[in-house]
């Protein structure tokens, strides 16, 4: 009986010595306690050794999978011819016996010669040294975990993260060296800053230039078009800024070599960021872009991380603070987060944004998936995707096209007018006020009616004398006789009652006015009597004092007389 034993350096092969003892199973181990017993139990036979690495992963995965490898077969054709042959595994027994024909052997006492052999590995096999063996089996056990979990070192996503947020602190340092670039040399030439929007270009210029009067004979057009050159030397000529010295200008080219060297910088960490997406997530880059897909990755920890998230969760990463800032304030969720910068949901209208960024991270959660998991390493599927979603954005285009203009069938959509309610929101609003035409109605009342009201009001307050309300009364009348129509032919009876019940209804207004005014002359003279009746009381009482002080005067002088 032989018996197949794997090792990380290669197969061995192992004869029984004496195949009785097997019948005891729990005496087994004692055979194995030292390695002069051990060989008097097995005996190294053969020995198949591994060339490389990939060869022992080859054979290791094969083994894990109850399958042979082809150096498997070929050893065990050399050296099993009419022998029962003893292994760990029964499905590997199995796939043994159906391909080579060979006889297999699995049970309790085939399993305790292993963990015997395995005991005395080292003593049974000359030349496999512990400290070779270990290494051996480090080396195998790292390479076989890479291959289970479709691990390559070139799909590391940590240089993506950390490349993603060196970019972003680059893009902050070059604003701010830039902008104290326009602020210092704007002292000297202050009309620069408009003249050169862009940060690198105004960097290049300063450099080149100078002082400003050195604008004159340089020749700009490497670096502006020609339109710019020719303002900026314009502006030179007369520029309001102060002189500086050679010593300041000296740092303020410096500080623009600084600008240039980041911004060089920049576009080659942009270079090497684009190149790792496309290896490590080409379809999440084919459907948001290296930069929305480097700070997803980011935000997520790893890519692996990432395609544990489901889709609604991709939608809105990067907005946590207005998720948990509307759950607890009961408002409306925020509808993207990071997708917000990609490009599919920019080119959507501010209606459809919402809609496009749901379809949109649904499809990213599957491209992550396939990405992180997957075996192909193209981007068809983010393509595929792709196009996908910018039809789905033209039919939503189109459909609200066809909702404003009319329905399919031609006839516009008229929707039920609700005025205490917010148009795209179900929130109801406070109606606003509205114009009541109703409250300046004139029913009734014509042109000269109104006419005579504002002339009747002045009357009433400065009362005139009797002898002008009766001229005014006389003209009125003679008014209203003139308006009055003529026409009496035909229905002259229907004309003649509608003039009398007027002249009727004119007439009771005229004595209403007339008594009105006579009251008001009664209350007139009545005052004026009271007043009258005061004055003469007031006299009377003054007389009336006045006598008995005359009398006393007068009987003072009688006595005095007599």
């Amino acid at each position: 009986m032989l018996l197949l034993f794997e090792t990380p350096g290669g197969f061995a092969l192992f004869k029984v010595l004496d195949e009785g003892k097997l019948s005891k199973v729990e005496d087994l181990g004692k055979e194995f306690s030292s390695p002069d017993s051990a060989r008097k139990v097995v005996k190294l036979k053969a020995f198949s050794k591994f060339e490389n690495t990939a060869e022992a992963l080859e054979a290791a995965t094969k083994i894990i999978e109850s399958s042979t490898s082809k150096g498997l077969r070929k050893f065990l054709r050399a050296n099993c011819d009419g022998e029962t042959l003893g292994v760990a595994d029964s499905k590997l027994g199995n796939a043994i016996k159906d391909k080579l024909k060979i006889e297999c052997v699995h049970n309790n006492a085939v399993m305790e010669l292993m963990r015997g052999v395995r005991s005395q590995l080292t003593e049974l096999i000359s030349g496999l040294a512990t400290q070779d063996l270990a290494p051996m089996s480090l080396g195998l056990s790292h390479s076989l975990s890479r291959y289970k979990l479709k691990f390559s070192p070139d799909k590391v996503d940590t240089m993506i993260i950390q490349a993603i947020g060196l970019l972003d602190d680059l893009d902050k340092e070059l604003n701010t060296y830039a902008m104290r670039v326009r602020e210092w040399y704007g002292w000297h030439f202050p009309e620069l800053a408009k003249i050169i929007q862009d940060n690198i270009l105004y960097a290049k210029a300063v450099k080149l230039m100078g002082c400003r009067d050195n604008a004159a004979k340089l020749d700009l057009s490497e670096i502006l078009p020609e339109e710019v050159e020719a303002e900026l030397k314009e502006a030179a000529m007369i520029s309001m800024g102060s002189d500086v010295s050679d010593v300041d200008l000296m740092n303020i080219k410096e500080l623009c070599d600084q600008v240039l060297s980041l911004a060089e910088y920049r576009a080659q960490l942009y270079d090497y960021l684009k190149s790792r997406m496309n290896t490590i997530a080409p379809n999440l880059t084919a459907l948001v872009g290296e930069l929305v897909g480097a700070r997803l990755i980011a935000h997520g920890g790893s890519l692996l991380n990432l395609a544990k998230q489901p889709g609604s969760t991709i939608q809105i990463l990067g907005a946590e603070k207005a998720l948990f800032r509307a759950l607890k304030t009961k408002h409306a969720t925020p509808k993207y987060g990071l997708l917000y910068h990609a490009s599919l949901v920019g080119q959507a209208p501010p209606k459809l944004k919402g809609k496009i960024s749901r379809s949109l991270a649904a499809k990213s959660a599957l491209a992550i998936r396939y990405d992180a998991l997957g075996d192909a390493q193209d981007d068809s599927m983010g393509l595929e995707n792709r196009l996908k979603l910018e039809a789905r954005l033209r039919n939503l285009e189109g459909k609200e096209l066809g909702r404003s203009a009319g329905s399919a069938k031609g006839k516009p959509k008229i929707e039920a007018y609700d005025k205490d309610r917010k148009k795209g929101a179900g929130g109801l609003i406070t109606p606003a006020k509205t114009y009541n035409p109703s409250a300046d109605a004139v029913l009734g009342r014509t042109p000269d009616s109104t006419a005579r009201k504002f002339e009747v009001e002045p009357a009433k307050e400065a009362p005139a004398s009797g002898e002008e309300k009766k001229e005014k009364k006389k003209k009125k009348r003679a008014e209203e006789e003139t308006t009055v129509p003529g026409d009496r032919n035909g229905t002259a009876e229907q004309d003649g009652e509608g003039e009398a019940k007027k002249e009727k209804k004119k007439k009771k207004k005229h004595q209403a006015e007339n008594d009105g005014v006579q009251n008001e002359a009664e209350n007139v003279e009545e005052g004026g009597k009271k007043k009258k009746k005061r004055k003469h009381s007031e006299a009377e009482q003054d007389e009336e004092s006045e006598m008995p002080s005359k009398k006393k005067e007068k009987k003072k002088k009688k006595k005095s007389g007599d």
